[in-house]
Order: structure tokens, then C-alpha cells, then sequence
């Protein structure tokens, strides 16, 4: 059977939009062939910089016909006395475009309706994607999009050319004044001559032979092999970062793997500036000695072939010591003070119009870790209150701003510099964790109680203000700060109120909020609910032992999942079901204002008096478990 081929050329779109726009394509297809009754096989699909790439095999050559039924009014209604139509089915059928004498009487569970059959002939599949193929293109679910020239349509980059086959031939629409064929383009600088397509398979081929590694999955590979063969010959290991990998992999069309160097004395700066800057200012992937420790090499993905002399390989090494000695000048000027000394520029920086400055947040932030170490490390709580103190003071030094995603870790580094313990400057340099979905949880209680006070005054502060997280917009992260607060707490297993945590940070806001107190609470505890929710599903426990232990009580984390987890183990267990049923029995009696305690004078069967006695037995024993946070051998018991 025939084979759709599809190829939307453009200038070069950014890597990070390339998965989404692919995934796109594929399902919309997908469904397209679906809806419209065109029987095809699963998609394949294929990308690179500057091109789109979709196909189907064994796509039927048309619709498959339909006989469609419509029913129409009552029978009472569409014939009077006589059997004569009344305008009621006179106006049915005209409006189905057939006579009346067409229309068929079928019974339903409404009752006996007039029915019309109109059989339609599948268009062929050329004509219906000639259609649809415009409007799939103009809807590509880019995250930005610009007018281009005089075109009306917006894309993500300028278009350049489409390629449409079906059949082999070329389909016959246009969009934003291309026309479809079957010419497509090489290589921008290696090979940009133009080639013929004649389906999936002719144009891969072609597509080698014009330097273009089109299958992603073999383009990532060839970088990886490249890359490791390079990192192997010094001995050492490629940081071969996933994220990095796949952003790469969509820079270019045809990899060509160069290594570099820099000079040693970069070796001295922090791991993780040279790290960001070859990684994520650069796009280089570092290279590690067998200790783990980083070498003065680096590998960077060209899309052109290099040439005899070298110029990609030294244009790279330039530009990179260059960023590397204004890291080194940040860095020495940075050390000519005491990290302390930045804590008063912190005045001067503003956190939040509503919330103040920085400093003043900083503040709230020692005052909620003096509250957390006093109950959890109180052999801690100087350090604990020196690290809060100096969390922020490197969000005012040269290095921070230029280069904002080394925030704590360079505060951690400085604060060692400054002769801080070692405690102090680990805490700072781990008070963002968890940062990301994944990331490492703080590694000491002192940066656990550091980092978990940053982010409830985060929240705290932003809900009070208003700036709720709704839907996709959450700019504050305070989704990501609840999850983070739950991670910490559930690491540490630290027993503490979350409502005595919410009234600590709420009181130290003063006149600050537009919300009552009550009233962020409320909000506070909904979001670590819903948080707690999706920690907990995230760990496939079943939703419905979620959602049992969440609808109680959640003021005490660390033990939301120790419940979950006994009554999952519980449902499990043979007893659970008879166990559920009885219980059931008596929610269904008592109604919802059910209350008081116990009349033994009341009792009048034996079985009362015989239950209570068993009530008694395990009440004790029970409490005794529940004191140890023994939470399955509390149920167990019952």
C-alpha cells in the first residue's frame, strides 16, 4: 500500500522545541488517519535543525465508505391521520438533502422515529490530505512563533521548503505561498545542493550522502561514540549529560566531534563554574580522569567537518578561556572580601515588591532555622543560624551575577574561603536542593533546616501577597518548594507540625500579607496536600490509600507516608475486605453529627458488652503503637 512522506524545511528551529514539534506531528497524524477512516500504519518520526520529518507506510487509498443513520422526529409528529408527511418530516429530510419518501420508521427507546441511511463514498486519501496537511503545518504547537517577511502565518522560523508525498507523487497544496514537491535540500555548508524524495527509505539514503544524519536516535549515537572514543584516547571519561546530550543532538545535522583544551591554571576555579560553563554556556562536554576529577579537555559537536588546520578546534579553546578568565576575575575580586560583608548589600536588592528586600527575607529565613534547629540539632543551632545568615550574600557578588546558576554553591565556596566550618559552607552551597525534579536532597540537617526555611518563606510570603500558582503559572516555584519541603522532611524523618511551621512563618511576615493568617493556611496546607499527592503517586501507592490518609490529617509529613504505606500493606492482607465491609456498615448507620462517648449502662446485648471487652483489649496496645509511629502494627491489631 501507498506511503505518506512529509518534510517541513526551515531555517535552523531551537533544539529545545524539536521533540515537542515531532510528538506533535506524529499524533496529530495519527488521529487525523483515525477520524477520517484511512487505515495507515504506526509513524515514524525524524528531525534535525532544519527539518521536519513524518511518515506513514500502508496508507489505504481512500476513506473507507460509511452508511450514516439520522434520526428525525416521532412518527406521531412526521405523519398526520392519513400517513401524510408533515412539515416536520418534510423539513428532516429536505435538510438530510434526500425526498421524503426515502425516510424509514425505526424503533428506539424513545420510541418509533422516521431514520434516513445516506451512504458515503470515501474521498481518496490525496484529496483529504491536500486539507489537512496546511492546517496540521500552521498548527505546530511552538512556544514561540514570529511573522516571517510578508507572510500572514506565524512560525517558529522562516519556511524554506515542503516536501509532500503520497503514492510517491508529489500531493498538491500550498502554504504561505510554497508549494509542496518533492525536492528537498543538503547539508547547509557542506552539501547544499538539492535532491529528488521518493519515499522514507530513498530519502534517508540521500540524506547521508548530503551529510545529514536524519534519525535522531543514530545522530545521538554517533555523537556518543565520537565523544567517548575521544575522552578514552586521554584516558579519562565524558560527562555525558542527558539533558546536554539531547539538546545537542538537535543543534546539528551531521556530527563531527573536536576535542579542545584550556589551560590548567582554570583548574583552580570551582568544579561547578567550569563545569556550567563548558556545559551550559558552551555546549562542550567536560572530561573526567579516573578519579573523577575534571581534566583540561573538553569535546564540542561541530556541524561542520573540520579542516586540516584546526580553526574550529582553536575558535572553540578562545572562546572558552575567554569566559573562563572573567569567571577567574569575578572570582578573585569576589574573595577580597568576607562573605559576610555582602549581607548588608542584600538592602539594596528587592525580593518581592510586596515582601521587601532580600535582607529582610534573610532575616525571616534565620529566625524560621533558629525555630527548626532548637527541635531537630539543638547542639546546632549557631551554625545552623550563621548559614541562614550568609545563605543569600552571594546573590550580590560578581560571580553570582554573572553567572546566576551558581547561587549557594558559590556563597558555599566563599563562606569556606572566609574560614566558615565546614558545616556552614555545605549547608549554604546545598540550601537550593532539591532544585529540579531528581535533584540531590540537602546532605546535613544544618542545610535541610536552611533550605526548608528559604522555601516556606517563599511560599508563605508569595501566597500572602496573592500570587497564588495557577494552572501552568507558578513563577515563584512555590509547587516545586512544597514538593522540596515534603522530600527534606520525609529524609530526615523530623516530626514537626506544619501548621506550627505555617503560624512561625506567618507571624514573622507582620503587615507584609493582603491575606489573613487564617486564610494562608488554608492555601499553604492546600498546596502541600496536593504536593503530597503527586510525591506519593509518583511512588505508585495506590490512589485510594492516598487520597484515605490525606483526607485526615497531614499536619505531621514525615508520617502522611509511613500511614500510606501500612494501609497499602493492609489492603493486601485476606482480613482487609470483611475488615472494610463492617466498616462501611457503620458509616452508612451513623450520620455525620454522631459524637459522645461511651454508656455501658445502655448495653443490652451480650455481643455489646462482648465487643467492648475486645475494644478494650487492643485500645492500650494500640496507643502504644501509634505513640512509636508503629502504623502497620497499629492496623494489624485492629
Amino acid at each position: 500500500m501507498p506511503e505518506l512522506f512529509l518534510e517541513i524545511g526551515t531555517e535552523e528551529i531551537p533544539s529545545r522545541f524539536m521533540g515537542l514539534a515531532l510528538d506533535y506531528l506524529k499524533k496529530e497524524l495519527t488521529s487525523f488517519f483515525k477520524n477520517n477512516r484511512i487505515q495507515a500504519d504506526e509513524g515514524l518520526v525524524m528531525g534535525s535543525p532544519r527539518r521536519l520529518v513524518v511518515a506513514f507506510e500502508n496508507v489505504k487509498h481512500q476513506q473507507e465508505d460509511v452508511i450514516e443513520t439520522h434520526f428525525g422526529p416521532n412518527v406521531k409528529m412526521a405523519y398526520d391521520n392519513e400517513g401524510n408527511p408533515t412539515k416536520s418530516a418534510l423539513g428532516f429530510a429536505k435538510g438530510k438533502g434526500i425526498d421524503v419518501s426515502q425516510l424509514t420508521i425505526e424503533k428506539t427507546p424513545k420510541g418509533e422515529v422516521v431514520c434516513v441511511r445516506i451512504e458515503k463514498t470515501g474521498k481518496t486519501t490525496s484529496d483529504v490530505l491536500n486539507d489537512f496537511i496546511p492546517i496540521l503545518i500552521s498548527n505546530i504547537p511552538f512556544p514561540k512563533k514570529m511573522r516571517w517577511g510578508n507572510r500572514k502565518t506565524s512560525f517558529v522560523r522562516p519556511l524554506h521548503w515542503i516536501v509532500a508525498l503520497f503514492e510517491s507523487k508529489p500531493l498538491n497544496f500550498s502554504y504561505e505561498g510554497i508549494h509542496c514537491g518533492d525536492t528537498s535540500r543538503g547539508h547547509r555548508f557542506m552539501c547544499p545542493e538539492f535532491f529528488k524524495v521518493n519515499g522514507i527509505g530513498d530519502y534517508i539514503n540521500s540524506c547521508e550522502k548530503h551529510f545529514i544524519l536524519i534519525d535522531p536516535i543514530a545522530r545521538k549515537k554517533s555523537i556518543v561514540e565520537q565523544v567517548t572514543s575521544l575522552a578514552t584516547e586521554l584516558g579519562g571519561t565524558a560527562q555525558l549529560d542527558p539533558k546536554l546530550l539531547e539538546e545537542v543532538n538537535y543543534l546539528i545535522e551531521y556530527p563531527f566531534a573536536i576535542r579542545g583544551n584550556f589551560k590548567k591554571k582554570f583548574l583552580e576555579l570551582p568544579r561547578e563554574l567550569l563545569i556550567i560553563t563548558m556545559k551550559y554556556h558552551q555546549k562542550y562536554f567536560p572530561i573526567e580522569s579516573k578519579d573523577g576529577d575534571l581534566m583540561p579537555y573538553f569535546v564540542t559537536i561541530s556541524n561542520v567537518q573540520p579542516g586540516p588546520g584546526g580553526e574550529i578546534q582553536r575558535g572553540n579553546e578562545r572562546v572558552l578561556e575567554a569566559r573562563l578568565e572573567d569567571a577567574r576575575f569575578f572570582f578573585e575580586e569576589d574573595r577580597k572580601k568576607k562573605l559576610e560583608d555582602f549581607v548588608v548589600l542584600l538592602k539594596g536588592v528587592t525580593f518581592q515588591k510586596a515582601l521587601g528586600t532580600s535582607f529582610e527575607k534573610v532575616e525571616r529565613i534565620v529566625a524560621i532555622a533558629d525555630f527548626l534547629s532548637t527541635k531537630f540539632c539543638p547542639d546546632k543551632t549557631k551554625q545552623a543560624g550563621r548559614a541562614a545568615w550568609l545563605c543569600k550574600a552571594d546573590l550580590v557578588t560578581q560571580m553570582v551575577y554573572e553567572f546566576p546558576e551558581l547561587q549557594g554553591v558559590m556563597g558555599g565556596y566563599y563562606a569556606e574561603y572566609s574560614g566558615e566550618v565546614t558545616e556552614v559552607s555545605l549547608a549554604i552551597k546545598e540550601h537550593y536542593r532539591p532544585a529540579f525534579s531528581g535533584d540531590l536532597l540537602p546532605s546535613s540537617p544544618i542545610g535541610a533546616i536552611v533550605s526548608i526555611a528559604d522555601k516556606l518563606d517563599t511560599i508563605l510570603g508569595c501566597i500572602g501577597v496573592g500570587l497564588l500558582p495557577t494552572g501552568s503559572e507558578d513563577p515563584y516555584g512555590l509547587r516545586r518548594h512544597s514538593l522540596g519541603i515534603i522530600q527534606i522532611i520525609n529524609d530526615q524523618n523530623w516530626q514537626v507540625s506544619l501548621d506550627s511551621l505555617i503560624q512561625k512563618g506567618t507571624d514573622l511576615l507582620k503587615n507584609k500579607t493582603k491575606l489573613t493568617a487564617e486564610e494562608i493556611r488554608v492555601h499553604t496546607q492546600a498546596l502541600f496536600l496536593q504536593r503530597y499527592k503527586t510525591f506519593l503517586g509518583d511512588q505508585n501507592y495506590p490512589y485510594d490509600a492516598v487520597d484515605a490518609v490525606l483526607s485526615a490529617n497531614i499536619d505531621s509529613l514525615a508520617d502522611v507516608k509511613k500511614k500510606v504505606v501500612a494501609l497499602s500493606d493492609l489492603k493486601k492482607q485476606p482480613h482487609f475486605e470483611p475488615l472494610a465491609i463492617a466498616f462501611r456498615r457503620v458509616v452508612s448507620i451513623l450520620n455525620e453529627e454522631a459524637d459522645g462517648g461511651i454508656q455501658q449502662s445502655l448495653f443490652k446485648e451480650p455481643a455489646e458488652k462482648n465487643l467492648y471487652d475486645e475494644y478494650l483489649k487492643i485500645k492500650e496496645p494500640i496507643e502504644i503503637c501509634l505513640s512509636k509511629k508503629q502504623f502497620s502494627q497499629a492496623l494489624e491489631k485492629i
